[in-house]
């Protein structure tokens, strides 16, 4: 008998029930991640309290804007909203108010499910071609109170310095903090809400920077319910993530931006996370360190993979087959060790970079896969 099902609603959006959580993914309207309040913890009856779980934006790049481009598009001087980090975006619109509705596409395992949306950015700035393809993979498992999302990214354009902006784990709705006790970052520490009784600008406190912080550990973000266990967003390699927010502006603000890269066209980058709901904050470091360093998601009905790099199709089955390929973030350099980690399970026959595994037993299985080099790219920096 399944642990996990979905199941298709009258208003178009996917129910997903395990034997550990509920959640709700929304392809028209509000979309991206899982949705608003949506998110409900089956033991506590707790649910996530604002505008939805990995909720995704657009592709930007450091440098403010040259003033030419269209009006709707220049990306908002506003220090208390924006902080004074010179930012101008590179294609749009923010998928998750303006898209309204993504592709979407859905499968289901004895115990595990697996949803997929995609779409691509229709503008783009100056200089650049719009284009480029955004993929999220949910993983929900059973017997977890967390779920595995992924994004990835691949570029039709050649950038420097490319990241996608997204809410990790997701913004955080109150009123003079009646939602929630406390917050924790784990780059930062404990916060007690009457931090956020007031608003002030994403780099003025709370803040994290990849170039100016120490790279830390583990990048745990995350609030304490009312009365109820913690909802955290652990973007599982820290290195991915370029900067973080944790501010108030009307309700608490967790931007995060992942990737700030150097890319070719036809290159792709992807960030992987473990959201859900925790007793303690042990509980997510210990997450963290049993999934550390992965940062992609694959998978069909019959097994799934967490791996280092960045899983594609390998083949004409494309992404409900068991051939897949990993490869490197970008432009970023390979690993010196000349291998992937990954973390497979399921059952079946699964080959990656043409390393072949026979899965059994819905058990983790532990592997190492071979780099294979990089193939030409065109497009120069």
């Amino acid at each position: 008998m399944t642990q996990v099902s979905t199941q298709h609603m009258p208003d178009g959006s996917i129910k997903v029930t395990t034997d550990r959580l509920e959640a709700k993914i929304t392809p028209t309207g509000y979309v991206s991640g899982v949705a608003a309040g949506s998110l409900r913890d089956i033991e506590t009856g707790a649910r996530e309290q604002g505008f939805g779980l990995d909720i995704v934006d657009f592709l930007m790049e450091p440098g403010w804007g040259s003033g030419k481009w269209h009006d709707e598009n220049f990306y908002e001087r506003n220090p208390l909203i924006h902080g004074h980090i010179p930012k101008r975006y590179v294609e749009l619109p923010q998928i998750c108010t303006q898209a309204k509705k993504v592709q979407v596409e859905c499968v289901v395992g004895k115990r595990h499910a697996i949803i997929r949306q995609s779409w691509r950015w229709k503008d783009a700035a100056p200089g650049y071609k719009a284009g480029s393809l955004w993929e999220q993979t949910l993983l929900f498992l059973s017997g977890r109170r967390y779920f595995f999302s992924c994004d990835k990214i691949t570029s039709v354009n050649t950038v420097k310095e490319l990241f996608l902006r997204i809410d990790m784990p997701g913004h955080l709705k109150h009123n003079n903090a009646d939602t929630f006790e406390e917050i924790f970052l784990s780059y930062y520490g404990r916060i007690p809400s009457s931090n956020f009784l007031s608003d002030f600008a994403p780099d003025s406190k709370f803040f994290y920077q990849r170039s100016s912080d120490p790279l830390p550990e583990s990048i745990i973000r995350s609030y304490k319910l009312r009365s109820g266990p913690w909802l955290a967003g652990i973007t599982l390699c820290p290195k991915i993530v370029s900067e973080a927010w944790c501010h108030q502006r009307g309700y608490v603000c967790f931007i995060e931006e992942i990737g700030r890269l150097p890319v070719r066209s036809g290159d792709s980058f992807s960030a992987a996370y473990a959201i859900g709901f925790f007793d303690d904050i042990e509980e997510m470091k210990q997450v963290s360190r049993e999934y550390g360093g992965f940062t992609s998601i694959a998978g069909n009905a019959d097994w799934w993979c967490l791996s280092e790099g960045v899983l594609s199709p390998d083949g004409a089955e494309g992404l409900n087959g068991s051939s897949w390929k990993i490869s490197s973030q970008g432009r970023w350099e390979m690993p010196s060790s000349g291998t992937w980690r990954a973390k497979l399970n399921g059952e079946g026959k699964v080959s990656i970079n043409h390393s072949k595994f026979v899965l059994h037993d819905e058990r983790d299985l532990e592997v190492t896969i071979k780099v294979v080099p990089r193939e030409n790219v065109m497009g120069q920096f």
